[in-house]
C-alpha cells in the first residue's frame, strides 16, 4: 500500500481489445474480497468504452492511466496481440518505479515485456504464445510449463484460468492463506491446481514431419514395442548420428527424447478416453511399468496420471 493509505489500490489496465474473461478474474477476486481491503479500478488509456476480443461484447472503464501510476498493484489482462500503446507502457514503468506490484494475465505478459519489466526475469504466458514471447523478447526467461511465476514485484500467469490461480496467490500473499481459501470457496474453485500448463499443451505438439514422416509414423504405430534409437535409424536407413542430426534440425530434440514424448502423448490419449488401468496404459504406450509412467509424468507435466485423468475425464462415479 502506498504511504498513508489503509486501502490497497488495484488498477486493472484494459488494453483495447482486452480479453473480457481476464478482466473479470481480476475484478472478481479483488473487487469482492470480503473485508474491503482493496479498491479496484478498471482503467484504460482514457475513461470510456473499450472493445474486447469477444465479438459484440464491450466494457466501460471508469478511469484513464492516472489509475495505473497511483496504484499499489497493476494487473494487465490479455489483449489483442501487437504493440501496446506507448502511453500505457510509460505508465507501467512509472508505476513500477514508484513501488507498485505489476502482474499480467495470459498474453498481458507481452505488455510487461514491451515495457522492459520482464528483462532478465523468469516469466510465463499462455503456452500457445510462449515461443513468440521468447522470440520477440530474448532477454526474458520464458517458462511455458507453469501456471504462474512470482518474481517479487513482477508476476506473470499462463492462459486465462491461470489468471485466477495468480490472483488468489497474490491475495494469499497480502492477507494470508485463510483469506485466499475463503475467496476460493466463495468462487467455487480450487486454491491450487495440480501440475502446470504443460499438461494442456500435449495435443498441440507436432507429431511428424515430411522429411521424417516414414520413420516417425512407423514409431507411432509401434509404441507398444521396445524401440531403440538404433531401430529408428534402421527404419530411416541412416546412421544413428545422421538420424540424431535430422531430429534435432526438425524437432529441436533428440530421437530418444522425441520417442519418450510420443509415448507420453499416447499415454495421455488413453487416460483421456479409455478405462485402462495405469499399468495397462504403461504397457500400451511402451513405458513399461506404472512406476515408470508416473516418473515420466511427474517430470513432464508436474502431475500424476490419475490426476491428469480426473482433469480431462472428470471424477469417477
Amino acid at each position: 500500500m502506498r504511504e498513508g493509505s489503509a486501502i490497497h489500490r488495484v488498477a486493472v489496465l484494459a488494453l483495447d481489445p482486452v480479453v473480457a474473461f481476464d478482466v473479470a478474474i481480476a475484478t472478481q477476486v479483488f473487487g469482492h474480497e470480503r473485508h474491503g481491503r482493496y479498491e479496484v479500478t478498471l482503467c484504460a488509456l482514457d475513461a470510456g468504452s473499450v472493445t474486447t476480443t469477444t465479438p459484440g461484447f464491450g466494457i466501460t472503464v471508469a478511469a484513464g492511466l492516472e489509475a495505473v501510476t497511483t496504484a499499489d498493484t497493476v494487473i494487465v489482462p490479455g489483449f489483442g496481440r501487437g504493440p501496446a500503446p506507448q502511453a500505457a507502457l510509460d505508465a507501467l514503468r512509472t508505476a513500477h518505479r514508484g513501488g507498485a506490484r505489476i502482474a499480467s494475465i495470459c498474453i498481458g505478459a507481452f505488455a510487461l515485456a514491451q515495457a522492459g519489466l520482464l528483462d532478465g526475469r523468469r516469466a510465463t504466458t499462455h503456452w500457445a504464445h510462449a515461443a513468440d514471447l521468447a522470440r520477440e523478447h530474448p532477454a526474458v526467461r520464458v517458462d511455458p510449463a507453469v501456471l504462474y511465476v512470482d518474481e517479487g514485484d513482477v508476476l506473470t500467469s499462463a492462459g486465462l484460468a491461470a489468471g485466477l490461480d495468480l490472483c488468489l496467490y497474490m491475495l494469499g500473499l497480502d492477507h494470508g492463506q485463510s483469506a485466499a481459501i475463503h475467496r476460493a470457496r466463495r468462487m467455487v474453485t480450487a486454491l491450487h491446481r495440480a501440475g502446470g500448463q504443460a499438461q494442456y499443451t500435449i495435443a498441440a505438439r507436432t507429431e511428424t514431419s515430411e522429411r521424417l514422416g516414414p520413420v516417425t509414423e512407423w514409431a507411432l504405430a509401434n509404441l507398444h514395442r521396445h524401440i531403440t534409437v538404433a531401430d529408428l535409424a534402421r527404419q530411416a536407413m541412416q546412421s544413428t548420428r545422421t538420424l540424431r542430426r535430422a531430429f534435432v534440425a526438425e524437432f529441436g530434440t533428440s530421437p530418444h527424447a522425441w520417442l519418450t514424448a510420443a509415448r507420453l502423448r499416447k499415454a495421455c490419449t488413453l487416460l483421456e478416453t479409455g478405462e485402462l488401468t495405469v499399468e495397462q496404459i504403461a504397457r500400451h504406450s511402451g513405458l513399461g511399468s506404472a512406476a515408470n509412467l508416473r516418473l515420466h509424468f511427474r517430470r513432464a507435466y508436474a502431475t500424476t496420471p490419475l490426476a491428469y485423468r480426473a482433469t480431462f475425464q472428470g471424477p469417477r462415479t
